[in-house]
């Protein structure tokens, strides 16, 4: 074993120690009735996740559930470590369904199929297709999904009214409507685009232009000539002076109303919502103005079992009754700003009125609705995380950029296979 590995297994074992002795008493079942749920939910969103909680405990089910928010770090920290302990696993889990193909290779997870045949309203025609396939693998069903979260674009009417008055008519936005925008704007101090999260950015463009994370399922292909392309777009409009640049808080500009699109997460929404401006939401910035060519990033949170050594059949079957209740009874997590990945909430008609719903309520958009599913995802998000917007800004060269995630990502591959 490589000595790194050796410190890294010592401070596994110290910290779960601790967590053991320290704050394991948070966490473990109150009776033998109760099923532990550990989601990543501490923010808002974790007071959505309790309420819905409480809403179901106040059904009387046979086993109640004690909702336990973790923050995300410490969540996917704990779980190998608790998972080869044997000891203290929750009995239902979220987590971000691009971990699930590794958390299988890992054996960390177990699968549904040997209980959903008792629930036949849990099934693909009754959720959002992209977030049901990706919880499948090798031919086993692993995820169960709670929502589809996607990064889409916020827009200032009183802007687009003065700059560009007809970029919404097909409520798709191209980059060169984007350019056009902004070079009628720079005059006022206003710019067209927010440089806001890279990864989501990147990866929505790549996936316009046909880009592909990986030709054999390990090993990735990302310097290539679409990356560069994309990049190329992003670069073009930083030089033309129509975007946000490095230092600037592309929200604030945009809740000053110096700011004409700002792509962002539909988890902002809320946020958004308090500040004192005119807006709307639309797809993320488009290469092509065609629907059916559209691609909007996502991601799913989604419930998974993980793996017991001496799994209760009756918990886990109290378990997929929760599921099953929150697929008809998800309003409460749109409200918190989600698209719930359930079919049942396009037909409630406060959902339908919310911002968000166009993504779900509308074939098209919920075909647009892209999850990169990588095995090695994680490893590829945390390079685009740390160096964002680095060849935009002129920090490196685009070949050197592309040269050093192609190679640092598939350096985690091999050191992960040589295991």
């Amino acid at each position: 074993m490589k000595k790194s590995h050796v410190f890294l297994t010592l401070m596994l074992t110290v910290c779960f120690s601790f967590f053991i002795g320290g704050t394991f008493n948070k966490v473990h079942a109150d009776s033998n009735k109760q099923i532990v749920f550990w989601n990543p939910f501490t923010g808002p969103d974790g007071t959505s996740m309790q309420k819905l909680v409480n809403k179901y405990n106040k059904t009387n089910p046979e086993y109640k559930v004690k909702n336990v928010s973790l923050t995300e770090a410490d969540m996917y920290s704990k779980i190998p470590t608790i998972v080869n302990s044997k000891k203290g696993i929750p009995d239902l889990q979220i987590v971000h369904v691009e971990r699930i193909k590794d958390y299988v290779h890992n054996g960390l997870l177990d699968s549904y199929d040997p209980y959903l045949n008792q629930f036949p309203k849990i099934k693909k025609s009754n959720y959002v297709p992209e977030a049901w396939n990706n919880g499948s693998y090798q031919g086993k069903r692993y995820g169960l999904p709670l929502d589809i979260h996607t990064t889409f674009m916020y827009y200032n009417k009183d802007l687009v009214k003065k700059y560009c008055p007809h970029a919404l008519d097909d409520n798709i936005v191209t980059f060169k409507e984007i350019e056009a925008a902004g070079q009628k704007a720079k005059k006022d101090g206003v710019v067209s685009l927010g440089l806001t999260w890279w990864k989501p950015n990147f990866l929505s463009l790549y996936g316009q232009l046909g880009g592909k994370l990986t030709k054999n399922g390990k090993d990735p292909t990302l310097d290539n000539k679409t990356a560069r392309k994309a990049i190329g777009i992003y670069d073009k409009l930083h030089k033309a002076g129509v975007t946000s640049t490095d230092g600037q808080d592309p929200m604030q500009l945009f809740l000053t109303n110096k700011e004409i699109f700002h792509p962002e997460g539909i988890w902002m929404n809320n946020q958004i919502k308090e500040g004192n401006i005119h807006y709307g939401v639309t797809n993320a910035p488009q290469i092509s103005s065609d629907p059916d060519k559209m691609v909007n990033w996502s991601s799913s949170h989604q419930f998974v079992l993980l793996k017991q050594p001496n799994r209760s059949k009756a918990k886990t079957k109290a378990a997929l009754k929760f599921i099953n209740w929150v697929r008809t009874n998800s309003l409460t997590w749109a409200q918190a700003g989600q698209n719930p990945a359930s079919l049942a909430i396009t037909k409630n008609k406060e959902y339908r009125n919310m911002q968000q719903s166009f993504l779900i309520t509308s074939k098209t958009e919920q075909k647009s609705l892209k999850i990169f599913d990588y095995r090695y995802n994680g490893y590829l998000a945390d390079y685009l995380d740390r160096y964002t917007y680095d060849p935009v800004f002129g920090k490196t060269s685009t070949a050197h950029y592309l040269k050093k995630m192609q190679n640092t990502v598939q350096d985690e591959v091999d050191e992960q296979m040589s295991d």
